[in-house]
């Protein structure tokens, strides 16, 4: 069969629809491995520049929604929200996070509402150290109980504060094995009750430990007498 004399092709300057510019938007929240693309990741794999899709469709989150994505840059973002990240991610590395780290999981805030709350990424660790070394607003937001286990004088999940004191105090390494992801790539660290809370062990700094995940599931709920032997 002999080819067609007559072939159509995309032109240079011709206006690109709007369904060529969602279908590439989802095919790179494909790629990215998310429901949500921001805009450095768009720019780094998309096929037009991210502000075509932003003047084509009023901005970069109208996109997004227009393509089935969630938003990938909310605003007014509460301080204790993008502090709970930067605790996320400095227990992921067991370092100090970098900004370039706010675009890779488990991150799930990125670069921007740092910058418009603070300033910049070395402000907003700061302000987070600040917050988190509070003193005595811990115990606040720890002694609360919800009068659903009358045994308890605490909660059972540590404060963001109280999380922070406890992988502080452990350098970030597991109190069991000394494992740190700081040093071994994958190493999980989880905040461990040292008398489980099953068998009434409170929330409090003396109770809490850092471990990695392997140890913390070998240890199940059993009692610290029970693992020393």
């Amino acid at each position: 069969m002999s080819e067609p004399v007559f072939k159509l092709s995309h032109v240079s300057g011709v206006p690109v629809s709007d369904e060529e510019l969602i279908a590439d938007l989802r095919r790179v929240a494909g790629e990215f491995g998310k429901n949500t693309v921001p805009r450095p990741q768009y720019q780094s794999l998309g096929q037009y520049a991210y502000n075509t899709l932003e003047k084509r469709f009023g901005s970069w989150n109208e996109a997004l929604g227009r393509a089935g994505l969630e938003i990938s840059n909310r605003n007014n973002i509460p301080d204790k929200e993008l502090f709970e990240n930067v605790l996320t991610l400095w227990q992921y590395y067991g370092r100090q996070p970098r900004k370039s780290e706010l675009a890779s999981d488990p991150s799930c805030i990125s670069e921007g509402p740092y910058n418009r709350r603070f300033g910049s990424w070395m402000n907003a660790l700061s302000a987070f150290v600040d917050y988190a070394n509070g003193t005595g607003a811990e115990l606040a937001e720890q002694q609360v109980n919800t009068g659903v286990d009358s045994k308890h004088n605490t909660g059972r999940d540590p404060s963001l504060r109280l999380r922070w004191r406890v992988l502080q105090r452990d350098n970030f390494k597991c109190c069991g094995c000394g494992a740190s992801p700081a040093i071994t790539l994958g190493v999980e660290l989880h905040v461990d009750h040292i008398d489980p809370w099953s068998k009434g062990g409170e929330t409090v700094l003396d109770n809490l430990q850092t471990l990695c995940s392997k140890c913390n599931l070998g240890k199940s709920n059993l009692l610290p007498e029970v693992t020393d032997l």
